[in-house]
């Protein structure tokens, strides 16, 4: 839905907690208690709640998305400030990666230009410096600068997030530890059932106090031992806290005066109403651990990020994509750092799904492959799916994420033969370093990327990124190695090779399409990264799919979905109700509420209620269930029922007729335009071709395979299949029988002819 043009109605009382990162509190309905050290004394705590009537932080009006390094003047409903207007003014899109970083800009004109730097690992922000200045924008018509980076996902991976210190309720320490019966390894006695709790024993540390599931208080609050608490927290060197009290979602007012409290002592304190008001324990607590493990590093790199913009473009607004593909600001950000976990798999889905909308394709799917894996998305209307949990190192993290599925095939997957003398690709990766064979720095086990250049997919005589040459001999060397084992020869054991880790990822294609009730052959596939354009052909030959797009800019895709990503906000409360007993005005209330906690960063932004779509939807389930499904939301609840029993039949073949109950109400508020549209392709001087060389197919045999530059290649003049389509960054492969063709943006499409 599309609000009227006018700012939101006042926020209606209720008990739904607002987040404070939002800056909007709703007031509480009860009269609340809590308990200090006699009658009449406040302890040094109880003065700081004191000071928060009702346990409630007031109402502020914080400016959540300044530019970077100077105060935001003030804004008019149309987002524009200053006395530059931000239509006369660029942008960028930035993505930090391992290796290297990429930026897409839009000039003033409307232009697009892309480009490659280093990262610099010790300091990360100096790459995005370096890469402001590589893509030549003046800093002064630098309206923003839109920023994804993995700096939140590698800290958890690698193990490098801070010192955490948990606070529950009392009975309830050992949350993390017992989990879920689940084992992340069935079948796998070796390998340890569960990671290791986020947070030590000894520094999970409890609190007396009770709120029922209702959110009614059963026992007040005993600030009193809050003292002892921080002194633990400070002889043991706690950077971070995470505050998780049983049912702090359903009243959020015990959470809020620990965080008050504990704010006089610790300058990162995370609470699981702001990040997750959601039922069930564990993964709340997991989520809000997490979220507190990695505040101090991503506080640190944002602010690092923010003073050196400051000094390259003090009147630039700075966004940091969020792993559900929309863009937040830097107060969010810097409050919910975990949000941007996914970040680096939601730009390119955000990028994948931009595409789609402008090539009017109801159905795609996002296919990314580079060196290590493969991340596949499903995208319908226009709409990347997302997902309420994923895993990330084994943790459960219960926010909105991408619903990207990931399988270790990339073009650095190592081919192997296993104990049942069976061909295996991944998922071990011969990663950058010391990379696939044929790269000829250290690499001496058989990859895709070795069987491809064997086969004649990859052009032996370029230089790829400006540094990597390919070795053919290297890449004989090893895949003739693994053809002895197997018996086959060089061609065969290659050919092997990429059938099966084609097989793989068409089973990542299913997994998000066929096992969720669609049908592959109505969908188009979106491939980038370093290797997919190499692979799409073949996959969608295989799965069906009539049309694969290769975009523009592939090669730093995941910068232009960062550049194209709108600002968007979530919000999730629990609710629980039957839908045979439904009571429509609450809802309604709750639902306004947290329309209201989504909209207030966008205000304050500048930006007119017309051009915000608000999105509601509900989690429904059979009464008794363990798992619910997300349903857009309805008039009524006979509405909502049908639509949750054809989601399930979709899904599982069937309905039973049972009772359906909701148990949480979630919206989205995204600005609905980016303003951004892609420049007319342009193609360079024609030439026929730019080489041929010797390949192999399945049904043709060893063949003559020519060459094109894809600047080259001018639209509505295909070129026939087989052949190759270079650029800078990644090679298209277009198979026998298909036919490529430019359109006017310079997107490859490739129709597969099935």
């Amino acid at each position: 839905m599309v609000l009227p043009g006018s700012r939101p109605r006042p926020l209606v009382r209720s008990r739904i907690p607002i987040p404070a990162v939002w800056k909007s509190i709703v007031p509480s309905t009860r009269s609340d208690r809590i308990v200090t050290s006699g009658a009449g004394h406040e302890t040094a705590f109880g003065a700081v709640l004191s000071r928060v009537p009702g346990f409630h932080p007031p109402r502020t009006s914080g400016t959540l998305a300044q530019p970077v390094g100077a105060r935001r003047p003030r804004t008019s409903s149309s987002g524009r400030s200053g006395s530059t207007p931000t239509s006369s003014r660029g942008s960028v899109g930035v993505d930090v990666g391992g290796t290297f970083t990429d930026l897409v800009s839009r000039e003033v004109s409307g232009r697009l230009s892309a480009c490659k730097v280093p990262t610099t690992p010790a300091e990360l922000a100096q790459g995005v410096l370096n890469g402001l200045g590589a893509v030549c924008l003046d800093a002064g018509l630098l309206a923003s600068v839109a920023h994804g980076t993995t700096v939140v996902t590698n800290a958890i991976v690698e193990g490098r997030g801070a010192r955490v210190g948990l606070i529950t309720t009392r009975g309830f320490r050992d949350v993390l530890e017992i989990g879920r019966q689940s084992r992340l390894h069935l079948y796998d006695s070796r390998l340890p059932a569960k990671p290791e709790p986020l947070v030590p024993r000894r520094l999970r540390l409890e609190v007396t106090e009770r709120v029922g599931p209702d959110g009614s208080i059963l026992i007040p609050l005993d600030v009193n031992e809050l003292a002892a608490i921080v002194k633990t927290f400070e002889q043991e060197g706690v950077e971070s806290v995470a505050v998780c009290l049983l049912h702090g979602y359903a009243n959020p007012t015990h959470e809020r005066a620990l965080k008050a409290a504990l704010a006089r002592h610790f300058a990162h304190v995370s609470v699981s109403s702001d990040i997750n008001a959601e039922f069930r324990e564990y993964e709340r607590t997991s989520t809000t651990a997490l979220n507190a493990a990695v505040m101090p590093l991503a506080n640190r790199y944002v602010g690092e990020l923010v003073d050196a913009l400051g000094r390259r473009a003090s009147g630039a607004a700075l966004h940091l994509l969020h792993s559900a593909g929309g863009m937040m600001s830097v107060e969010a950000a810097r409050a919910r750092p975990l949000a941007m976990a996914a970040s680096g798999p939601a730009a390119g889905v955000a990028a994948a799904t931009y595409v789609a909308l402008r090539l009017g394709l109801g159905r795609a799917l996002a296919f990314d492959m580079g060196g290590t894996t493969t991340d596949v998305c499903l995208i319908t209307d226009g709409v990347a799916e997302t997902a309420a949990q994923r895993r990330l190192a084994g943790y459960p993290v219960r926010l909105p994420m991408v619903a990207v599925e990931s399988i270790g095939a990339g073009g650095g997957s190592i081919a192997h033969v296993d104990v049942a003398n069976a061909l295996k690709v991944g998922p071990r990766s011969a990663g950058a370093v010391p990379g696939p064979a044929c790269y000829g720095i250290g690499g001496t086990e058989p990859t895709v990327t070795d069987a491809n250049l064997v086969l004649g997919y990859l052009n032996p005589e370029r230089v790829y990124g400006g540094s990597i040459h390919l070795e053919r001999a290297r890449a004989v060397t090893v895949i003739e190695s693994l053809g002895r084992r197997l018996g086959l020869s060089l061609v065969e054991m290659a050919q092997g090779v990429v059938e099966v880790a084609n097989a793989n990822m068409l089973r990542a294609l299913r997994l998000v399409s066929v096992q969720r009730g669609y049908d592959l052959r109505d969908f188009a596939l979106i491939a980038y990264g370093g290797a997919g354009p190499i692979h799409a052909g073949a996959l969608a030959r295989q799965a069906g799919i009539a049309r694969v797009v290769v975009p523009v800019h592939s090669g730093a895709f995941s910068a232009l979905g960062c550049l194209v990503s709108p600002l968007r906000y979530d919000a999730v409360q629990t609710w629980r109700a039957r839908l045979d007993a439904w009571d429509a005005k609450p809802v309604e209330d709750r639902f306004r509420e947290l329309e209201e906690r989504c909209l207030a960063p966008l205000l304050d932004e500048g930006i007119a209620v017309e051009r915000v779509a608000l999105e509601r939807s509900c989690d429904l389930r059979y009464t008794g269930q363990n798992y619910e499904l997300a349903v857009a939301w309805g008039d009524d609840a006979g509405a909502l029922r049908a639509a949750f029993e054809a989601r399930h039949r979709q899904l599982y073949g069937y309905a039973t007729g049972e009772s359906v109950e909701c148990v949480n109400l979630r919206v989205v508020a995204r600005v609905m335009d980016t303003a951004l549209e892609l420049p007319t392709f342009e193609p360079a001087e024609s030439r026929a071709g730019s080489g041929v060389q010797r390949a192999w197919f399945a049904e043709m045999g060893e063949i003559e395979l020519r060459r094109h530059p894809r600047a080259a290649l001018a639209p509505g003049r295909p070129v026939v299949g087989p052949a190759l389509i270079e650029d800078e960054w990644s090679t298209t492969l277009v198979y026998p029988g298909q036919r490529c063709a430019a359109d006017r943006f310079g997107h490859l499409v490739i129709e597969t002819g099935v």
